[in-house]
């Protein structure tokens, strides 16, 4: 294996969610053979320990769940299969573009040194109520109108009570390095400067630093370059405007600062594996 593989949630769930709950000794939905080994997830990955205990290895850094534990992993985290043989709980992949920028900034705002989080019984009752109902509502054989907007609607919810409950908690054991305090300065120039910069110098110049060290800081903590940031951001963005908005493709592609709409069409399908106007009419059915 020349590299670690990165996962597609579009290659198991056709709709930016796969949600699940698992008992002691499942396999948990994305891990189901241990052949997978370390990989990294191009999703958000939420885990809800309900009872017993569960632990993942992730950078490096094993971390153990107990009973009412939120956690959570960011794309391009390097991680292995969960064990939960004495644990049970929930499990939710969600796609980056159903993650509201706010949120984001807070789960992001801690990168790789995010700890599992103990649920109080509101916090707790609240997100497996908002789970089973999830699941519910995304197993439905025969879904009516409107079925995605009230999938995406409960993972709204969901993930907003995640922020709420990460927002506040900070995690003084460890001391910010300085390319994770860089990779974090950058994603945060990233998400606000994305329609108007897409150049590694130019970012490398906001932070008074160098292109080079910028990369290096950025593959240090998340193994992946500048430049795949970047083009993961402007998809990110491409999605949203694709599915928020009502503007046509030519107008999003001018936005995200590309005067050739065929331009960013075949950008947008070379790296997504489907036209910007299939993954509309795909997502909005």
């Amino acid at each position: 294996m020349k590299d670690i593989p990165v996962y597609q949630l579009r290659e198991r769930a056709s709709t930016g969610l796969e949600v699940r709950h698992f008992v002691a000794g499942d396999d948990v939905p994305h891990d189901e053979t241990d052949t997978l080994g370390a990989h990294r997830d191009d999703h958000y990955i939420f885990f809800v320990i309900e009872e017993g205990t569960a632990s993942l290895m992730i950078d490096f850094q094993e971390l153990k769940f107990g009973a009412s534990s939120l956690y959570y992993i960011l794309p391009g985290q390097v991680h292995h299969r969960i064990r939960n043989e004495i644990g049970y709980g929930w499990f939710v992949a969600i796609d980056a573009l159903l993650i509201a920028p706010d949120y984001r900034n807070v789960f992001e705002s801690q990168l790789v040194l995010q700890q599992p989080f103990t649920l109080n019984e509101v916090q707790f009752r609240q997100c497996t109520d908002l789970l089973a109902l999830m699941q519910e509502k995304y197993r439905e054989e025969n879904p009516g109108p409107f079925y995605l907007q009230v999938v995406h609607s409960l993972v709204q919810s969901f993930v907003g009570i995640a922020a709420c409950c990460f927002s506040g908690f900070c995690n003084s054991q460890f001391a910010l390095s300085r390319p994770v305090q860089l990779a974090q300065e950058f994603k945060k120039l990233l998400a606000g400067n994305i329609r108007q910069v897409k150049s590694p110098s130019v970012y490398a110049s906001m932070l008074n630093i160098s292109e080079t060290y910028l990369n290096e800081a950025l593959k240090k903590v998340t193994g992946l370059s500048v430049s795949y940031w970047i083009q993961q951001e402007v998809l990110l963005e491409a999605k949203r405007l694709l599915y928020y908005s009502e503007m046509n493709i030519k107008e999003i592609a001018h936005m995200l600062g590309y005067t050739d709409h065929t331009y960013f069409s075949r950008l947008f399908k070379k790296a997504e594996g489907t036209t910007p106007l299939l993954f509309r009419t795909h997502y909005r059915k």
